[in-house]
């Protein structure tokens, strides 16, 4: 008895995914709940258990295939590894020769293969899996190549000091969106700068007690959270929307935090972080970071945010113009924190000062709101208290 591994619902608007990595092979045993691979989708990354204990047969969708919801995976046997009489013995012999081969080989290039008359060409794959290049390089090599199969790329392929790489889903809808972002909508973008002095030595003051009552560091992502909060209660069209001719106003703040990951930049959101505290808002940026970086976050915590922050100060930037979230307005770019000569009161001194940029929506946000809006963040920023008093 064999029991179906199929691709699991992978989240609203969500409909295929590419195979990513097999953690397990044909003839290994499972134990239920074992990871046996990962699926890349435009969003996210999912990871499919095993249903049930026993012996992994077959493997149905090879590694860069592009499988639907529902679609089958691979097949789990009942039982060890060990009994090798089996029904599905048949089924096995075949597997080693042809039969794997022709599975396991990238589906582009036995299409290469097929038109070009190829039959035995070296694999530089996983497990000797011949890739679409191995073929290109095959035929490159060859005479007759009549089919004007791209010269372009077999001229690059063969260059030692080029890589062709396949772009990843996350990747691809990366660009897309924010193409789409630029084609969409009238962005502008006002820019700032804040003196972090008093948000500095706040911060220092409190940080020790801060960690040893709440579990988590004071940073100053929760100071600039509050602080937009504090500017979209007066500015709401900044934390608003276009649908359509409708203008879609949010009485409720769920605050994107932009993180950079090694397959690509995403943006876990924060619910209702109009109603968290200083330090509820720490833990929860802590959470979605880690989870983000590992991989880990679910589509439900990438969807719904209303307003995004953009901290490019970490990687030492120090002026930006973030680009919009779509459906969003608008977005704020944090930059590095550079000490600079300041004129205070008739006075040359020297202040940690940070350039703020505030990407907006022209469409719904005027130039007034707009620089209104950024002007209440350095407030806020400049006198912390100015956030307790709600001013």
């Amino acid at each position: 008895m064999s029991t179906e591994v199929r691709v699991p619902t992978l989240g609203e608007s969500v409909t295929e995914a590419t195979v990513a990595t097999w953690f397990k092979q044909p003839g290994d045993s499972v134990a239920v709940d074992e990871m046996l691979c990962e699926l890349e989708t435009d969003k996210v990354t999912v990871e499919v258990p095993s249903p049930v204990a026993g012996t992994l047969s077959e493997i149905v969708a090879a590694e860069g295939d592009t499988v639907g919801v529902d679609a089958l995976l691979a097949q789990i046997a009942a039982g060890d590894v060990a009994p090798a009489p089996k029904a599905e013995a048949p089924k096995a012999d075949p597997a080693p020769a042809p039969a794997a081969k022709d599975v396991e080989d990238a589906p582009s290039a036995k299409k290469l293969m097929a038109e070009n008359n190829l039959s035995d060409v070296a694999g530089t794959g996983k497990d000797g899996r011949v890739m679409k290049e191995d073929v290109l390089k095959a035929l490159s090599g060859s005479a007759p190549a009549p089919s004007a199969a791209a010269p372009a790329p077999r001229a690059q392929s063969d260059d030692p000091r080029e890589e062709r790489v396949k772009m990843t889903r996350l990747r691809q809808t990366i660009a897309k969106r924010l193409k789409d972002s630029q084609n969409t909508a009238a962005m502008l973008t006002t820019y700032n700068e804040v003196d972090m002095t008093e948000v500095m030595a706040l911060r220092n003051e409190y940080k020790d007690l801060f960690l040893k009552k709440h579990g988590v560091k004071l940073g100053f992502m929760s100071f600039f959270t509050k602080a937009c909060i504090h500017a979209l209660n007066e500015v709401p069209e900044v934390n608003a929307e276009i649908d359509g001719t409708d203008v879609v106003y949010k009485n409720f703040v769920n605050m994107g935090i932009a993180a950079g990951t090694p397959t690509g930049l995403v943006v876990p959101v924060i619910n209702d972080a109009d109603q968290m505290s200083f330090a509820g808002i720490e833990k929860a940026i802590a959470e979605k970071g880690a989870k983000a970086r590992d991989g880990k976050l679910s589509m439900a915590e990438m969807q719904g945010g209303t307003f995004t922050i953009s901290n490019g100060g970490v990687y030492g930037s120090l002026m930006s113009s973030p680009i919009l979230n779509p459906p969003q307005s608008g977005i704020l770019g944090m930059h590095k924190i550079q000490d600079r000569p300041m004129a205070i009161k008739g006075e040359v001194v020297i202040r940690p000062m940070m350039y703020l940029a505030l990407s907006y929506d022209h469409r719904i946000v005027d130039g007034k709101g707009a620089v209104t809006f950024l002007v209440r963040v350095k407030e806020a920023l400049e006198d912390p208290r100015r956030l307790l008093m709600d001013l």
